[in-house]
């Protein structure tokens, strides 16, 4: 196991290309507060900003358009053979299109540059919705909106639709106050408790569910991209992420939910949903095609196995590819299929680790020997 931290801090910031490269081992929120300081930010990020911009990239950590990996305009890395590589798209064009998703298989990443641009405001809208309204209204909202996500609350119709969209005006952000009560004792303790019941009665777990629903409001606000992209999380999760053809994402949501009803499983988690665009990086899920990603969570207390199993089931019959930082059970022999450029990958694996230096347990299951 590497551990990168040491590795860290903003190496330079070209302002006439408008990139920014980082030692692979910086956080992304350090990364974020470091462009934000020079009035700068990405075009694009997830919601959890704790990981390395090496980890986060490697497994292809995404927001709402588009990945961390597709904004990468180059980067420098460590083979297995020992040859410190830089690859950009007109520098080992053939790595660069592999390696900004690599999952470490290709070496040890020392430097990243991203595209990044000047900062600017992000206003956030949410609000409630129920089930039908949603399935109707999403396609319009994901293509009228920047961005567009929405959480489903397993066992009630009650969902949580989010729209993010850039705009002109200063920031105006949440009081001081009304972020502690949202994103702090509601989203996060409040959250624990109720996780910590239903663990305890898991009969419970419906009736939790709809009232939190009720209980959701709609609020506006904004603020620099960093702080309305990402949230804090303190309750410990599992989770699994599945990318299916955009086209039967909601399709396949529906399917879910069936299962679901009829499993006799509680989930206190919300079911997220959100979509990207098709990337042209080899391994990334959403290579050579538009996606949705359904992201399943179960609190750390209770046995996930059923559960996702069940969903990863019902999703590979949908064309689902997993995400490669989270759980899944995928091995490369059904993997390969999934992946029209896979020959591509393993031919640059094998050119930058002949010996397999940085194979593991988890890379010899999903990318083979």
């Amino acid at each position: 196991m590497l551990e990168p931290s040491g590795l860290a801090g903003l190496v330079s910031v070209d302002r006439e290309k408008l990139t920014a490269t980082a030692r692979a081992g910086t956080p992304l929120k350090v990364l974020n507060e470091a462009l934000a300081a020079q009035g700068l930010s990405l075009h694009n990020m997830g919601d959890i900003a704790e990981q390395t911009i090496a980890g986060a990239t490697s497994t292809g950590t995404r927001g709402v358009v588009a990945s961390l990996s597709a904004q990468i305009a180059g980067l420098e890395l460590v083979t297995g053979t020992g040859q410190v590589l830089r690859a950009d798209a007109e520098t080992n064009p053939d790595v660069f299109a592999v390696a900004r998703l690599g999952l470490g298989a290709l070496g040890i990443l020392t430097e990243i540059t991203f595209a990044v641009e000047p900062v600017f405001t992000l206003e956030a809208h949410e609000f409630p919705m129920l089930w039908d309204e949603a399935m109707e209204r999403f396609d319009a909202m994901a293509r009228e909106n920047h961005h567009a996500e929405m959480y489903w609350f397993p066992h009630t119709d009650r969902i949580l639709a989010k729209e993010n969209n850039r705009v002109l005006e200063d920031p105006e952000p949440l009081g001081r106050f009304r972020h502690w009560l949202d994103d702090e004792f509601l989203s996060n303790t409040m959250f624990g408790v109720v996780n910590r019941i239903g663990n305890a009665r898991p009969s419970l777990i419906p009736k939790i569910s709809n009232l939190s629903g009720q209980m959701l409001s709609e609020r506006t606000y904004s603020d620099v991209p960093h702080k309305v992209f990402t949230s804090s999380r303190s309750v410990v999760f599992r989770e699994m992420e599945y990318a299916v053809p955009r086209e039967v994402g909601l399709e396949a949501l529906a399917e879910v939910r069936r299962w679901i009803d009829s499993s006799g499983i509680m989930i206190s988690f919300p079911v997220e949903v959100r979509t990207t665009p098709a990337d042209d990086i080899a391994l990334s899920t959403s290579s050579g095609r538009e996606s949705m990603y359904l992201a399943f969570h179960m609190n750390a207390q209770t046995d996930h196995t059923a559960y996702f199993k069940g969903v990863e089931d019902i999703l590979r019959g949908y064309d689902g590819r997993p995400h490669w930082g989270k759980l899944n059970t995928r091995t490369a022999a059904d993997l390969a299929p999934a992946y029209p450029r896979w020959d591509e990958f393993q031919a640059v694996r094998d050119r930058l680790d002949p010996d397999r230096v940085f194979s593991n347990t988890y890379l010899r299951r999903v990318l083979g020997d």
